[in-house]
């Protein structure tokens, strides 16, 4: 059987619905490249309420979803500081290289995000040379 090749914008997949609130949040040091080149101008079609978010700095509050991109297991230390900006129904995509060039593994994340009581739900393939986890908030925790 011959692999499908999904159609659908990138957009869709990740869930970005007109008008949501999104972040994007970058390390120090992104070595060969801006893994949100891309995502960034489509963004912008979808909705005008993107921040850009800097290491260290804390995503702004009622963002929907966040994208972090993550190179290392201390990347995935701001899991904890970005959830408190999440709405309960919001995500964080964490996104990293895949292949040859992955620097970490689907696990480290997920044990990342169990550590600070986030489930993985979702995996995207974000470009030729990144991938992408989506972790949420467990409908159980969700504030009622």
């Amino acid at each position: 059987m011959a692999d499908v090749v999904s159609t659908r914008p990138l957009l869709d997949k990740l869930g970005v619905r007109p008008g949501a609130r999104v972040a994007l949040v970058t390390t120090d040091d992104q070595g060969d490249g801006d893994p949100f080149e891309v995502l960034r101008a489509s963004l912008r079609e979808r909705t005008a309420d993107v921040t850009e978010v800097r290491s260290g700095d804390p995503a702004p509050p009622g963002t929907d979803l966040i994208f972090l991109a993550a190179d290392s297991i201390d990347d995935l230390l701001r899991i904890g500081v970005l959830r408190r900006a999440l709405v309960p129904n919001g995500a964080i995509w964490v996104v990293s290289r895949k292949g040859r060039a992955a620097t970490l593994r689907d696990v480290d994340v997920m044990e990342a995000a169990k550590s600070v009581d986030l489930v993985d739900n979702k995996v995207v393939a974000f470009s030729p040379t990144h991938t992408s986890l989506r972790l949420v908030i467990p409908v159980v925790l969700r504030p009622r």
